[in-house]
Order: structure tokens, then C-alpha cells, then sequence
């Protein structure tokens, strides 16, 4: 056990450099897998522990006001029911931010769909003008118990007395209005009504909806929400980032793995004959084994350890939603497990790889075998005389040869070390993807900025004439926008008519055509799954009592609504409804204009009549990723870096057996010591070739695979520059020739002596 320790401690002196990057990339990869973790907790909990206390309903139904909905609680399936509550759609107004909101009269607390106050109180009968605001409109309005909501355009006003959470579908401006809890009294000109289902089975949520429609009649029912909607909207970004880091800790740790394996593959080919010494004094082979083993499992050990300290002590310090997530994972009853089995998981599998490189240095045999004179592949090929031949620099022709001589080490090589160049390739993409989305917005499904909603103060033609006054806007787009019953009642869609055909809504399509004659409509990646259909198909849904039959000529980008959209022009719609009119008017602005100025004058010139809002940008949810792009990229770096060490120190030995021959030959040290670093630089520059010419096509399809995942469709994704691949590549390959200089030059001034005894 002394000798073995010795042995350690003098490798590890000779390989400080080496043994502090596999440190701290173990220490990157085990951070990473357990954010991830925390973010897939942090996903999944919040909304399912709101669901559980608040026993939510599995089923929202919107009707008319006048649908019979007391045989709804009498269904096979029904457990409870919440409701039915009347409700009023209204926009209020709190420190100069509007949102439309849904006014629910909720005469008591509801035991199904109960909402949890975070502060303040439950209404009081006493005051009939108090509300409760759900938790994200009163973020949204920067609202508190206290406060007083305006509803513009009238005299009425309304006291925040709470705030709560809720486990239905949550505010989102322009798409979801927010939900307030209010006395029947507070309401003035009640629309509709809502009642909430909940199941025995929510694996029948699709039947119990069927069931619920066909017993009040389609054209009674105005939106359909269920439980498996909302999870996925609250767990919305959140999983996504959890996605991205797993898939990067994983991959970084198959990376790792790789690097440590060549490591120790090529630290035992240098030291064949202190192995050789160490059996012929005693050392069985599972003993030379054993301190390779050990030795590697304690860098990755500490590396382990120190991760899972850090993240465990100062995870919840991370700004923003990393933080939050490392906080509410902390909580949870399978953390203590996790944080104890990523750790041990990531070892036993550095430990693995490890042992298959350390199982090689068993099998030395305890007298050295003599070296060839004449190792296969060491004569120069015919290409490499003819370059000899025209003078080019003989340190770039034999440095090229020396590269490119073993084929089955070098391919290795190469191999190892293009793993993370090809995930930074990856991680550039998803960063330039996020990118474009505020970039290039109208190439993403996003080419208007504001959308605008008009009281009945203002008729459709002052309303385009308003906005068309305004300098930054550059087009006005009138529409609608209608919840739809899916064929089988069993989902609400979103069916909007966007501009004319005079005057097309410039939608973004990734398939087919435009949509330009009659019946013509595209539609999103998430409609086209939920019906299962594709481009080419007709459709037919139900808006009300009326159906609506349209042909999907193409396929668009739809970042709103989870992409079950189906977009049409106004034209195709008023054909079905003569009477239709818009309520609501999207504007493109002109190139440079700012957005929140443009808002803030037609607000002005509005006069209480215009209600803009912001079109949501999806990227904006994503800004955390950035910062998760850039510490994976260091890790990765890290990585690559203990391949780059590796492939030199292997390079540099087995040049220590030609240093005699290249001198004779009147090679200087300079010479030589080129030789070394375009041999490196050769391996780098393969590596950089491969890492980018398979991690673009795989980073397109990853992002793409998301993109179509989470509805909003594939052709999102967006490549790097060639610029930004051109310094990518420069900087890896100048990177590591500066690595290669200073050991190639310093083996290049060993004294003859010590290279005899090299080569002996």
C-alpha cells in the first residue's frame, strides 16, 4: 500500500495540470445533472402540489349563459363539481399596466378548485367591490392587497383584498386572460358561465369532455380547458431547461469518460517500463490495475463531492429560475436520494471507463518487450517524400505524418477530443436559436410586435385610422380570434382570421403555401398533432353553433397557444358570419421603432379605448438558458482540454524516439519542435472538421425536435455564423498549438543522454 501511494503521489506531481481539469470537469458534470434535476422537479411540483391542495378540477367548461349545466354533475365519471360560476370578461388597470381578466362571482369558498391565498384574505360579503387576483395577474399588475383596479372606460373600481394561487390555466397577455374571484354583485353584465369537473379517472379526461359537450350542445360551449393543459403550461420552460442541461450534463459525462479512458491509455504507453519495474518487485497486475483505479476515482470522487456541496450550500443563491428551482427541489422527499445518486451515478461510471483503460496496464508483461526499429506506419508515404520533394518546411510535412501515421490512434484521438467540440457546436446553435427569436422575430412566427383590442367606444374604421396615425407603425392587420370545438368535442382550439386577402397577415410558414383562396387556412404544429392530420387535409370544427370547415394549405410557426392555432383571413370567416367584426388589430412596426414607446402613445391616443399589449416573444422565458449555454461550454472546454493534454503528451513521447534521427538529419530544436505542434494541430483541426460537420445537422434536429415537441413546429432552428464557426475553429486549433509549444520545445532541448535512455 506505501509503494502504491508513492506512485500516486509522484503522478499526481507530474500530472497536476491534468488531474485539477478532471477535477473540476467532473465538478461542471455533476452540477449540471443536478440542476437539471432540480429544474424537472421544479417543473412538475409547484403546479401539482396547487393541484393537490386545492383538489383542482380535471375539466374548465366555458358556456353560454343560458345553458342548462345541472346535468353535467350527474355523468358516470364525475366525482365533484366546481360551479357553475357566472362570469364577466373585462379589462382592468392597476399603476398603468392593463390586462383583460375573467371576473368569476364565487359567492364562497369553493371546495373543488379551491384557490390558496398567499396573502391577504377571502372575499368578505360586506364588501362587495373586494376581488381576489390569481398570482400571476397580480405579478403582472404589480398588484397588492390594498390596491384599487380601474376598469377603463367606466367608473367602476375594485379592491385587491388577496392573492392566490390557482391550478387553472394562468395569465398570459393577449392569449389567456387572468382569472379574479369576485361577488355577484361586483358584476355588471355577466356573459357566460363556468363549471369545473372533477373525474374519478383523469385518464378519461378526453371522454368526460366528449360526454360534457354532447349533453350541453355544442353551441353552447365557448372554451374547453382541461388539467393535462395546464400542467404543460406551467411546466413550459422550466422542463425545457431541464432538458437542455440534462442532455448536456449526459453527454459532457460520456465526454469525460472518454477523455479520462484516453488518458490513462496513453499515460500507459509512457510508462511501460516503470509498469514493468513495478511488477518485477512484486506488484500483481490487479495491484497496477488498482492505482490507475483509485487514483482516477478520486479526482472524479472530489470533483463529486464538490459539486453536489456547492449546489446543495449555494444553488438557491442562482439569480433567477435556477435559483428558485434549486429551492423548491430542496423540499422535496426525493432530494436527499438524488443529490446522494447523481453523484455516486457519475463516479461508478468515470470509475468504469477507468477500469477498462487501467485493465491494459495489467497486462504488462514484467520484461520489457524491445521496441520495433521500424513501427508500422513509421516510413514516409509517397505523399510525404513528393512534399519533401518541393521544399515545402519539413516540420509541417513530418508533423502531418506524424499526425496522421497510426490511423487507428490517431482516429481515436480525434474522436475523444471532437465529443464536446461537437456539443459547444450544439450549444452555439441553441444560443443562436434563442437569438433570433429578438433578432428575426418575423422568422419565427413572430412578425408583429403589439396587438391591440378596441372598446366599443371605437368603431373598426376609427380604430384603423387611429392606429395608422401612429409614425412607427407600418401595418395594420384587423382580425378575430374564436375558440373552436376539435372534431370528437373532446379540445378547445384557436380559429383567428388575420388580415384580408388584400392585405395577407404575413404568417411564417416552415411547409406548404399560403392560404389564399377560399376556405384556405394554416395551422400550427401542435393543431396538426391533437387532430392528427397533416398538410393537405380539410378540417372541420365548431365555433358556437356554427361549423366551420377549412382546408390546411400549410403548415406555420406558432409560438402562441402551444401551436394549436389555425389561421385563416377575416375574409374566409365573415363568409361563414356576414356580421363578424374584429376585435383585435395586430401591428407590424416599422424597422427601429420601439415597441413600449409605440404602446405608450396609442394608449395616449386612445383615451381609454385601446387596450395594447406586447406579443409575447417565447425566447423571453428563455433567458436562464444563456447563462446554462455558457457554464456548459466552460465544462466542455475543460474537457477538451484534458484530450488536448492527453494527445501531446502522446505525441511529444513518441517523438522522443526520433529526436536522434531528426537531429542527425540537421533538423534545429525550432524544427523539431514544429514537427510536434502541427502534428497537434493537425489532430485538432480533424477534430474541428468532424465536431462541426456533425454537430450542426445535430444540433438542427434536436432543436427542431423541440420546436415540434413543445407546438410551435420545426424550422426554428437557427446555425452559428460561418464566422462565429470560422473563430470557433481558429481559436480551438491556435489553442492548441500554444499548449503544444512549450513541452514540444522542451523536448526538443533533452540532452543526448536522455534520449538514449528514452529510446534504449
Amino acid at each position: 500500500m506505501r509503494a502504491t501511494l508513492r506512485w500516486a503521489h509522484s503522478d499526481l506531481r507530474t500530472h497536476r495540470g491534468e488531474a485539477l481539469f478532471i477535477v473540476l470537469a467532473t465538478a461542471g458534470i455533476v452540477a449540471s445533472l443536478l440542476l437539471a434535476t432540480a429544474l424537472f422537479g421544479y417543473a412538475t411540483n409547484p403546479w401539482q402540489r396547487i393541484f393537490t391542495q386545492s383538489r383542482g378540477a380535471h375539466v374548465w367548461i366555458h358556456t353560454m349563459g343560458s345553458a342548462d349545466t345541472s346535468r353535467i354533475a350527474g355523468l358516470d365519471g364525475v366525482e365533484s363539481v366546481a360551479g357553475p360560476y357566472a362570469t364577466e370578461s373585462a379589462t382592468v388597470s392597476s399603476r398603468g399596466t392593463r390586462a383583460s381578466v375573467e371576473l368569476r362571482a364565487t359567492p364562497s369558498r369553493p371546495s373543488v378548485g379551491r384557490p390558496l391565498l398567499t396573502s391577504g384574505h377571502w372575499l368578505d360579503p360586506r364588501d362587495p367591490g373586494g376581488v381576489v387576483l390569481e398570482s400571476r395577474l397580480a405579478r403582472a399588475l404589480l398588484a397588492e392587497p390594498g390596491d384599487t383596479l380601474t376598469l377603463p372606460g367606466t367608473t367602476r373600481t375594485l379592491t385587491v383584498v388577496g392573492i392566490a394561487d390557482s391550478a387553472e390555466p394562468r395569465y398570459r397577455p393577449g392569449e389567456q386572460p387572468g382569472l379574479v374571484w369576485t361577488q355577484p354583485s361586483a358584476l355588471r353584465d355577466p356573459g357566460g358561465r363556468v363549471i369545473g369537473l372533477r373525474l374519478t379517472d383523469p385518464d378519461d379526461t378526453d371522454y368526460a369532455v366528449q360526454r360534457a359537450v354532447t349533453v350541453l350542445g355544442s353551441g353552447a360551449v365557448g372554451e374547453v380547458s382541461t388539467w393535462q393543459q395546464a400542467r404543460a403550461e406551467a411546466q413550459g420552460d422550466n422542463r425545457l431547461l431541464g432538458q437542455v442541461l440534462g442532455l448536456f450534463g449526459l453527454g459532457a459525462l460520456v465526454a469525460a469518460g472518454l477523455a479520462v479512458h484516453g488518458a490513462i491509455g496513453t499515460r500507459i504507453r509512457g510508462h511501460l517500463r516503470d509498469i514493468s519495474v513495478l511488477k518485477a518487485i512484486g506488484f500483481t497486475p490487479g495491484q497496477v490495475v488498482r492505482i490507475f483505479l483509485l487514483q482516477h476515482v478520486a479526482y472524479a470522487l472530489l470533483g463529486a463531492m464538490a459539486a453536489a456541496a456547492l449546489t446543495q450550500s449555494l444553488g438557491t443563491g442562482i439569480p433567477g429560475r435556477l435559483g428558485d428551482a434549486v429551492g423548491v427541489w430542496q423540499g422535496l422527499p426525493e432530494h436527499t436520494i438524488t443529490l446522494f445518486a447523481v453523484p455516486v451515478g457519475a463516479v461508478l461510471f468515470i470509475g468504469a471507463v477507468t477500469g477498462l483503460a487501467a485493465w491494459r496496464a495489467g497486462r504488462v508483461p514484467p520484461v520489457p518487450v524491445p521496441r520495433r526499429a521500424a513501427p508500422a506506419g513509421g516510413r514516409l508515404t509517397c505523399l510525404a517524400r513528393r512534399a519533401l520533394g518541393l521544399r515545402l518546411p519539413p516540420a509541417l510535412v513530418l508533423g502531418w505524418h506524424r499526425a496522421f501515421t497510426r490511423r487507428p490512434r490517431t482516429l481515436a484521438a480525434v474522436g475523444r477530443l471532437a465529443l464536446p467540440l461537437l456539443l459547444i457546436v450544439v450549444a452555439m446553435s441553441a444560443w443562436t436559436t434563442i437569438d433570433r427569436f429578438h433578432s428575426r422575430p418575423e422568422q419565427m412566427g413572430l412578425p408583429t410586435a403589439l396587438t391591440v383590442r378596441a372598446d366599443s367606444g371605437l368603431s373598426d374604421r376609427g380604430t384603423r385610422s387611429l392606429l395608422a396615425r401612429e409614425p412607427g407603425v407600418a401595418a395594420v392587420y384587423p382580425g378575430v380570434e374564436v375558440a373552436a370545438l376539435v372534431p370528437g368535442q373532446t379540445a378547445t382550439i384557436a380559429l383567428r382570421g388575420l388580415g384580408t386577402r388584400q392585405d395577407r397577415y404575413p404568417f411564417t410558414l416552415a411547409e406548404g403555401r399560403p392560404a389564399t383562396g377560399p376556405d384556405e387556412a394554416v395551422a400550427g404544429q401542435g393543431l396538426l398533432d391533437l387532430l392528427d392530420v397533416h398538410v393537405g387535409d380539410w378540417v372541420r370544427m365548431t365555433v358556437g353553433d356554427r361549423p366551420q370547415i377549412l382546408h390546411i394549405v400549410g403548415r406555420s410557426i406558432e409560438p402562441e397557444n402551444a401551436g394549436r392555432v389555425i389561421s385563416t383571413s377575416l375574409d374566409t370567416l365573415r363568409e361563414n358570419d356576414p356580421g363578424l367584426t374584429p376585435t383585435l388589430y395586430q401591428l407590424r412596426l416599422r424597422p427601429g421603432a420601439d415597441p413600449r414607446q409605440v404602446a405608450a402613445a396609442l394608449t395616449s391616443a386612445g383615451r381609454g379605448h385601446l387596450d395594447v399589449h406586447a406579443v409575447p416573444n417565447p425566447a423571453d422565458g428563455l433567458s436562464p438558458l444563456r447563462a446554462v449555454v455558457a457554464g456548459l461550454v466552460c465544462v466542455l472546454a475543460l474537457i477538451g482540454l484534458i484530450e488536448l493534454m492527453t494527445a501531446i503528451g502522446g505525441t511529444v513521447r513518441e517523438g522522443e524516439r526520433d529526436l536522434l534521427a531528426l537531429k542527425a538529419i540537421g533538423l534545429s530544436p525550432r524544427q523539431i519542435t514544429g514537427i510536434t505542434v502541427t502534428a497537434t494541430s493537425c489532430t485538432a483541426l480533424a477534430a474541428v472538421v468532424a465536431g462541426t460537420a456533425l454537430g450542426l445537422p445535430l444540433a438542427r434536429w434536436l432543436i427542431n425536435a423541440q420546436g415540434r415537441s413543445s407546438g410551435i413546429g420545426a424550422g426554428i432552428a437557427a446555425g452559428p455564423s460561418p464566422l462565429l464557426l470560422f473563430l470557433f475553429g481558429a481559436a480551438a486549433v491556435l489553442g492548441a498549438a500554444g499548449l503544444a509549444a512549450v513541452p514540444a520545445a522542451r523536448a526538443a532541448r533533452h540532452r543526448l543522454a536522455d534520449t538514449l535512455s528514452a529510446v534504449a
